[in-house]
């Protein structure tokens, strides 16, 4: 459906576009309206340019995939009912549900997947560089109406949990809104989707609202969601106001400690907590003075208070490299722990390429208006400034950040970033953050491009032999850590206050997949 930036009037609506979605019908009179604080505005509901957690948040609702991810990581089926690999792995072939269909009514076809795909490898944007190399134009094909095959140029192990991260489109929709940049512009402000839910509204700075599609293919369960309401601020004395006034139902899973525990304490929220895939790094610029220098990087490691941050400032879980202990199969379980010593920030210092300097100008920067990020900042700037740097803290807006990851001139020399699987494998960690042909982006900030990385990528990527990839993948996060790409705070211990009528929350270990609101249900009446 077509939204503007606000509340759509009734005359707006008399302007939609025909053959986009139908506006929700009105929801019933018990509506379950479920409102959250996200920290970060929604930059894109385009599936050809999703890339962060709040894309991901709005798309899971809006639109289904082929498949989806369970909440042991395996592959589950959605638009797709089963799919058939080759002897070879390089073939893939996908049945779709019969039954499917998009909000409009029209069925989901092996066109509509296509279409999706090499619209994908066109925009070449988003979850694109998941396929780099391995798909090209032409490589799907339509084998009927309810099949479509996928043809690898090469072996690509981690094929099937990649596929979870496009969301298929309504074909005829965007194709009748295609204008000069094959439907860019009209997915910026429609949906063209077979999801669970339609969009109400949107303003990009401050609010989206989604209402639950009765007609959705795959049905509902006793209690559903009927509305969700997300409110963009990362202001904790604004949480907590719309918390005591009841308009809050769920907090975001980046507040404050002290936030949590006045929502406790008001006593219709209870606090979830679970252990998660997710990794919190000082992301270190490895092209860029001063941390250029892997002597500097290292004296960043070690002036960091590791206890402090994971214990106090945002209780996590421990993180040693750049790998999370969760991908057990795979950790390299013989990494040593970060120590805190300020001895050895000197004494890396004075290795270092820019010993002659001082202090040794470094700017960090953080996400503004996100206290405990605030708070690291400032206690690495206070433990810094004791061993030799001049710290420059530099706090900007979600958005700006991911602008000024796209160059490396710009990028700064130190950034606190979380990121976790966009898909289920570890694949997702290395190729994402360290693959040169993934460099660009706010995932991909430390800019390391070394091609013996980049190889054992490849190698990883290229082989079905488990026990091969469990060699290479231990192998890439010694070098990663011998190589100092990143300061490794920590896990997230993902934490939401919640009003205690909502359930079913449990985390998914891809993306913001454990905010497809299909999943929760209202137990109260």
């Amino acid at each position: 459906m077509m939204i503007g930036r606000h509340l759509l009037s009734s005359a707006a609506l008399a302007g939609l576009i025909a053959g986009g979605t139908a506006l929700a019908s009105a929801p019933a009179a018990a509506e379950t309206l479920v409102t959250m604080n996200t920290v970060q505005i929604f930059s894109s509901i385009d599936p050809a340019k999703i890339s962060d957690y709040t894309d991901y948040m709005a798309a899971v609702n809006l639109y289904d995939g082929l498949v989806g991810v369970g909440y042991d990581g395996g592959i589950k089926p959605e638009l797709a009912s089963s799919w058939d690999v080759s002897a070879d792995a390089k073939e893939v072939t996908y049945h779709l549900r019969p039954d499917a269909h998009f909000s409009d009514g029209s069925p989901v076809t092996a066109k509509d997947v296509v279409y999706t795909f090499e619209r994908l490898l066109k925009i070449n944007q988003g979850p694109a560089n998941l396929f780099a190399d391995v798909l090209k134009p032409g490589s799907i094909s339509a084998v009927d109406d309810q099949t479509v095959k996928f043809t690898l140029s090469k072996t690509y192990a981690p094929f099937l949990t990649t596929v979870p991260a496009v969301f298929i489109l309504n074909s005829k929709v965007v194709e009748a809104n295609a204008g000069s940049d094959d439907g860019q512009t009209y997915l910026a402000t429609h949906t063209a989707g077979a999801g669970g839910y339609l969009l109400k509204s949107w303003d990009r700075g401050a609010q989206m609202t989604i209402t639950r599609d009765a007609k959705y293919y795959r049905g509902w369960g006793d209690h559903p969601i009927d509305s969700v309401h997300w409110i963009i601020t990362n202001d904790e004395a604004t949480v907590k106001s719309l918390a005591a006034s009841g308009e809050l139902t769920m907090t975001s899973q980046y507040q404050s400690p002290e936030t949590y525990d006045a929502l406790k304490a008001m006593d219709r929220f209870k606090i979830v907590k679970q252990d998660t895939a997710v990794a919190f790094y000082l992301k270190l610029n490895n092209q860029k003075a001063p941390t250029d220098d892997v002597h500097i990087r290292r004296a960043l490691a070690c002036a960091t208070d590791y206890d402090t941050i994971r214990g106090t400032i945002l209780p996590g879980g421990d993180l040693y490299g750049p790998l999370p202990k969760v991908f057990s199969d795979f950790y390299a379980s013989d990494l040593t722990a970060p120590k805190f010593d300020l001895a050895c920030t000197k004494a890396e210092i004075a290795k270092s390429k820019y010993a002659a300097q001082s202090p040794v100008p470094i700017t960090l920067q953080y996400v503004a208006g996100t206290k405990f990020e605030e708070d690291i900042a400032l206690l690495m700037q206070s433990n810094l400034e004791q061993a030799g740097f001049k710290v420059t803290l530099q706090p900007d807006p979600w958005n700006r950040v991911t602008e000024l990851a796209t160059k490396l001139e710009t990028s700064p020399a130190v950034s606190e970033v979380f990121f976790g699987p966009t898909y289920p494998s570890p694949d997702s960690m290395f190729f994402t953050q360290y693959d040169q042909k993934a460099a660009g982006t706010w995932a991909s900030l430390e800019w390391v491009a070394d091609p013996a990385i980049d190889d054992l990528i490849n190698q990883a990527r290229a082989t079905a032999d488990k026990a091969k990839q469990v060699d290479i993948y231990k192998q890439l996060q010694h070098k990663l850590v011998d190589r100092q790409s990143d300061v490794f705070l920590e896990t997230q211990t993902v934490q939401h206050a919640m009003d205690k009528c909502l359930s079913d929350y449990k985390a998914i270990p891809m993306q913001s997949f454990d905010y497809d609101f299909k999943l929760y249900s209202w137990t109260c009446k």
